[in-house]
């Protein structure tokens, strides 16, 4: 099969790579329909990963159709048509029965792209595959489905929930990259007074204007004014950048919620001089994928207006430029980029 495989910083390419197989009893092979480049992708690519080996295929957000199964897959078929999950839970450990996929102590978590091989491809290995996929009804577009593999919940769980969004609260999303958008829209379900887009890149503040924020604007006046005023009473961090983090610290209320989406590559300043007496809390985590279904009903029935989140689209064999158009989202208004294979129907 051909795959986008990690030969070390700054070196991916799309190889022929053995077909892989089944080897644990709770496995399954999906054929890869759709997948996508994740912000944490261009971070592996990067070399900011070191468990990331030379040889892996990356990627770990698939859309799909079940090809194989392990003797304890119990709850899917060949020719069943699957969302895959970034993150992989082996169901029995207390964490998983908790719902706290991303902690799984059964040897899940973040598997895929990761410690083993990935989704850019054309076909992967699901490990723990009862636990780690979700039926894809056929009335849900490929484009659609493939935001529910981590997208979506992450900007759910990690920061709409973990930030405790409640009706009437003051919002603010610093970055408005793909999860920083999709938080903008998961955020509406709990009518905020208010949401407030803070970016550097003017596109993507059109975007943010366009998906529901009230505000969109470069870090400036509007921060200033929450800072020396009543501040947020929940920041979403999504950018990814230390000074990203340090605007969410300013812009919070006393007693408010900061929820740290992005992944961070570098060092990030904590200033406890001026936070100390706040009262803030401060989350972060990975994606569990707990939400996924309810997530799934919603965009069903279309109370996730998301389609617009996709703004390129590409064929398998060119993920290599998939991944330059989306590290360049600034300039090529990249937002998600979506791969299919050409049989798939879009």
């Amino acid at each position: 099969m051909r795959a986008l495989v990690y030969h070390g910083p700054a070196h991916v390419s799309w190889d022929t790579v053995p077909d892989p197989v089944i080897e644990e009893a709770t496995d399954a092979i999906v054929r890869v329909d759709a997948t996508t480049v994740c912000g944490t992708d261009l971070h592996i690519r990067r070399g900011d990963f070191p468990e990331v080996k030379p040889g892996t295929v990356l990627g770990h957000e698939a859309v799909g159709e079940v090809v194989e199964i392990g003797d304890q897959v119990h709850h899917l078929r060949p020719g069943d048509q699957v969302i895959v999950s970034s993150v992989s839970a082996c169901g029995g450990c207390p964490q998983c029965r908790d719902g706290r996929y991303g902690q799984c102590g059964g040897g899940g978590g973040w598997l895929l792209g990761n410690l083993v091989n990935g989704a850019q491809a054309e076909l992967v290995r699901v490990p723990f595959a009862d636990h780690s996929t979700t039926r894809r009804p056929a009335d849900l577009a490929l484009h659609d489905a493939v935001l529910l593999a981590e997208l979506l919940p992450t900007a759910y769980e990690v920061g709409v929930r973990n930030g405790h969004v409640c009706p009437g609260d003051t919002v603010v999303v610093v970055g408005a990259g793909p999860v920083g958008l999709a938080a903008v829209i998961l955020a509406r379900l709990y009518s905020p007074r208010r949401i407030i887009v803070v970016d550097l890149a003017g596109a993507r503040l059109e975007s943010a204007a366009r998906l529901g924020a009230d505000a969109a604007e470069s870090p400036g006046k509007m921060i200033a004014d929450l800072a020396e005023g009543p501040g947020a009473d929940v920041v979403i961090e999504a950018s990814g950048d230390p000074e990203g983090f340090v605007l969410c610290t300013r812009a919070v209320r006393a007693g408010g919620h900061i929820a740290n989406i992005g992944t961070h590559g570098k060092p990030a300043t904590l200033h406890l001089e001026s936070l100390w007496r706040k009262n803030v809390t401060i989350s972060t985590g990975q994606v569990d994928t707990s939400s996924t279904s309810w997530l799934l009903e919603l965009m069903r029935f279309g109370h996730l207006p998301v389609s617009r989140l996709v703004t390129h689209t590409f064929g398998l064999d060119r993920m290599e430029d998939a991944y330059e158009v989306f590290a360049h989202g600034t300039s090529t208004g990249a937002l998600k980029v979506v791969l299919h294979h050409e049989r798939a129907a879009q």
